[in-house]
């Protein structure tokens, strides 16, 4: 047993949010931070100690907020930038971190409504844009997650060399 839980983060004078809830049910995972600065050398040194075909970096999704949606929905239908700009101008800025989503949006502010209402290129923009938001927009490799396993990594997950699946 680890008992990182039983650490008191007051006495060392830690971040709260890095300790484990007691009542959480799912394991903790194990994540070393290394800086910027040398991080490439720590991967490949893990690289080279248990292989290349063992070792990899994770990859991550960017996904289509609200307004990216509204924008590059906005593009592909040709309409002016100064139209689509003042859309997606409508929408709340991010809550605690979180967008606001298109539907909450049409909640939240009657003249985006009336714009949908009276608008037939502003009701077809947003009807699009509902539908691919939230959608993955690009991939890229987070910035320092790897997987290590003891056994070539083709075998039990498929891969993504830059550009293609493998």
């Amino acid at each position: 047993m680890l008992e990182i839980t039983d650490v008191d983060p007051l006495q060392y004078d830690l971040i709260f949010e890095r300790f484990l809830n007691p009542g959480r049910v799912s394991l903790p995972d194990i994540d070393i931070d290394f800086c910027v600065r040398g991080r490439g050398d720590v991967i490949n040194h893990v690289a080279n100690l248990y292989g290349r075909d063992s070792v990899c970096q994770i990859i991550t999704f960017g996904t289509l907020a609200s307004r990216a949606a509204i924008k590059d929905v906005g593009r592909a239908l040709e309409m002016p930038y100064s139209e689509v700009e003042r859309i997606a101008k409508m929408i709340p800025p991010p809550v605690r971190g979180r967008n606001v989503s298109l539907t909450q949006a049409l909640e939240q502010v009657p003249e985006l409504r009336k714009e949908i209402e009276t608008n037939p290129n502003v009701k077809e923009l947003m009807e699009i844009a509902q539908r691919l938001e939230g959608c993955a927009r690009h991939s890229s490799v987070h910035a320092a997650g790897v997987v290590i396993s003891p056994v070539p990594l083709q075998e039990l997950i498929r891969l993504r060399s830059r550009g293609r699946m493998n």
